[in-house]
């Protein structure tokens, strides 16, 4: 049974097409958020929200005293691909497999409440699995799906399916954010990972938004010793 789209939601999909379809080109100043509480017939509340999550996936900057704007694109942007992990270690000639070790659902806490755009404890899922590569350690993923975002993910267990694979087929994301590290490994990695005490980690963490906001993060830690990271930079289109 399909629910009734909320007027935030109808909000934030109308200007979304607007500035995809180009009917708001690059530059283009936003009506004032009083403007568009008037013409939706909606709290200022509302539209603030909305605009909020429209800040957060990049489709527009909001200057101080200024007003909101389309954004404009790039000079010049890197780009780091979204791959999946079972195509990482099929790239190897290796055989993947993989194993879910946990999922629960709980309220977001700590640094996860910067998240949502309101900063209210959302409902996330939270999954932690291996994934292998001729039987050996090769990944340990730690996920959060946010629920209000992909309330689909309720439904899957995650036994046959890594979370990745599974959203990419779920869901459109418009911006992501990379953090890449080098940690030693803790107790709980020494473990899954079959790593010695000296042994260091290479951490990459994801998060993701779409329109409706926050999709997932994730927390991918490998091997450092097994692993390299490479990402290709093109120049955006003048």
């Amino acid at each position: 049974m399909f629910k009734t789209p909320t007027l935030h939601r109808k909000i934030l999909a109308d200007i979304e097409e607007k500035i995809v379809s180009g009917t708001w080109p690059p530059g283009h100043r936003i009506p004032f958020e009083v403007d568009l509480a008037a013409h939706y017939d909606v709290s200022r509340m509302t539209v603030n929200k909305v605009m909020g999550q429209l800040a957060q996936a990049g489709l527009i900057e909001r200057r101080k005293k200024g007003g909101s704007f389309v954004s404009q694109p790039k000079a010049q942007s890197a780009v780091l691909e979204i791959h999946d992990i079972a195509d990482e270690v099929r790239s190897l000639n290796l055989e993947y497999s993989y194993q879910r070790l946990s999922i629960t659902r709980r309220k977001a806490i700590g640094e996860e409440l910067a998240w949502f755009a309101d900063g209210s404890p959302g409902d996330i899922l939270f999954v932690t699995c291996l994934h292998l590569a001729a039987g050996q350690p090769f990944c340990l993923e730690e996920r959060a799906i946010n629920l209000a975002t992909v309330p689909a993910a309720l439904e899957a267990d995650f036994l046959l399916v890594a979370p990745g694979p599974w959203l990419s087929s779920q869901i459109p994301w418009i911006t992501a954010q990379h953090r890449i590290q080098a940690v030693p490994a803790d107790r709980k990695e020494h473990k899954l990972l079959n790593l010695t005490p000296k042994d260091a980690c290479l951490v990459i963490e994801r998060r993701t938004w779409n329109t409706s906001g926050a999709v997932t993060w994730v927390r991918m830690t490998y091997p450092g010793n097994r692993h390299v990271v490479t990402a290709d930079f093109r120049p955006a289109s003048a």
